[in-house]
């Protein structure tokens, strides 16, 4: 049938789908925070730290500009570029660094970029989806494999060397997950890379300033590899946004030249560079904020753990409850309360394991986590 301009209606498989994703009771709205913060990545209370401001300010007076004008391959690069991935890769112990807008954006330029025709993709299958927007621009193929299963990645690495000896494999994983809070067995990643020619990219966004040794995170054992690249972000602990990439040399060299992500994005903001500079200081310099933290993750473990919430060993405890309505119920319930925690559904994590996302951060105390613990005890 011929194309008729009077049938056209703009937008009718988009209206579709959002009448599927209402039906599956799915559909997302924006809401703004309300509350005390249980559902932030703002884990040492950083995002309105008066020394960042002070920091932002300090660098707008010495004519540190807001806007890039330009990718960095332009006029974009900036010496607060430039400066805080030389900082970066001192703090973290790498050879090179490159700073990138977002996490989300670093993360997918890394897998579409780095790995070649030839090689594979071994991904944890709960990696995060910047990570399969990666792959799904990827020259590689790419196998999912069972979620922290050291044995199921060993399993899958040997077969696929069996009939591919020269690729280069690449494992995929994230250091502490954001929607469990569990670990990567990144002691056992890594033997796997150096057994089988491998290259372990490990997202360490939500453990980047609550771990490891002065804050460097959980991927802190990987420091000085030439097979390792660990991803970590600055919109989270570090208070601010952008994400850095650290890992060899080459690795920085190759997506100037080729990560399209990159080369055709206006540069971040220096001010933001300034800003995340300042935000390395205090996490190194001020462990006191880690330990508190680690203190309210104990707090927390004990008080919640009675009504089912997962006492993960981090700062991110998931109250699974499987039922897509009954979670967004209850989500709105303890907002109406008083409490900011966000309900948590499919497609972002697996059917039947809708949840509430509790994150404790600096922004509450334990009289906020007590106070939940009497809520939750009234309506579940």
């Amino acid at each position: 049938m011929p194309f008729s301009p009077s049938t056209f209606r703009p937008f009718a498989a988009q209206q579709e789908d959002l009448v599927e994703i209402a039906r599956k009771d799915r559909r997302r709205v924006l809401t703004l925070p309300r509350g005390a913060d249980f559902s932030s990545n703002d884990y040492l209370a950083l995002a309105g730290d008066e020394q960042l401001k002070r920091a932002v300010r300090a660098a707008m007076d010495r004519a540190v500009p807001l806007g890039a004008g330009g990718s960095r391959l332009l006029r974009g690069n900036h010496a607060e570029h430039e400066l805080l991935e030389e900082e970066a890769a001192r703090f973290f112990g790498s050879e090179s660094t490159i700073f990138f807008a977002n996490g989300y954006t670093a993360n997918s330029a890394l897998l579409a970029t780095l790995p070649q025709r030839g090689d594979a993709i071994f991904h944890d299958e709960l990696v995060h989806a910047s990570a399969h927007e990666g792959m799904r621009l990827s020259r590689a193929v790419r196998f999912g494999v069972t979620h922290n299963d050291a044995d199921a990645f060993a399993d899958a690495l040997a077969r696929w060397r069996q009939s591919n000896p020269t690729g280069t494999a690449w494992i995929a994983v994230e250091t502490l997950y954001s929607m469990d809070g569990d670990r990567a067995p990144l002691g056992a990643l890594a033997e796997l890379a150096d057994r089988h020619g491998a290259i372990l990219l490990a997202d360490d966004a939500h453990a980047t300033g609550v771990f490891g040794e002065g804050g460097r995170g959980l991927a802190d054992s990987l420091a000085g590899r030439d097979n390792a690249i660990v991803l970590r972000t600055c919109g989270k602990a570090l208070g601010s946004e952008g994400a850095l990439l650290c890992g060899p040399r080459v690795m920085r060299d190759h997506l100037v030249n080729r990560a399209r992500a990159f080369i055709f994005s206006t540069a971040p903001s220096p001010l933001i560079a300034s800003c995340v500079r300042e935000a390395l200081r205090i996490v190194e310099d001020e462990p006191e904020r880690r330990s508190a933290l680690a203190e309210l993750m104990s707090y927390g473990a004990d008080r919640l753990a009675p009504f089912g919430v997962s006492a993960s060993g981090s700062q991110i405890m998931p109250l699974v409850l499987g039922d897509d309505a009954r979670t967004m119920q209850l989500a709105q319930n303890l907002r109406e309360a008083g409490f900011d925690i966000r309900g948590i559904r499919p497609p972002t994590v697996p059917v039947g394991t809708s949840r509430l996302r509790i994150s404790l951060t600096l922004n509450i105390g334990k009289p906020q986590i007590d106070a939940l613990a009497d809520t939750l005890s009234e309506i579940l």
